[in-house]
């Protein structure tokens, strides 16, 4: 599923920085500092919040919501 495949200059940077750092067995804490680190957090959320909802409309098709628990029904004695 293609959600976006536009990320800026410096996004890629901040990607390509990470990814070697973990490659090379670093942590990729530094990253964080980055002035595009931020932008790019937040389109990495936004398309992963996308692929749930997306997943989440096929797969509750045919789905029932489950019986609610009801009190009044309860055997007394």
């Amino acid at each position: 599923m293609r959600i976006s495949n536009s990320f800026s200059e410096g996004e890629i940077q901040v990607l390509e920085f990470m990814l070697q750092t973990i490659l090379r067995g670093g942590t990729p804490t530094m990253a964080a500092r980055h002035k595009d680190f931020a932008s790019l957090y937040r389109k990495v959320m936004s398309m992963k919040t996308r692929l749930e909802t997306k997943k989440a409309s096929k797969s509750s098709v045919g789905m029932v919501d489950g019986v609610e628990e009801d009190d009044s029904h309860e055997a007394v004695g």
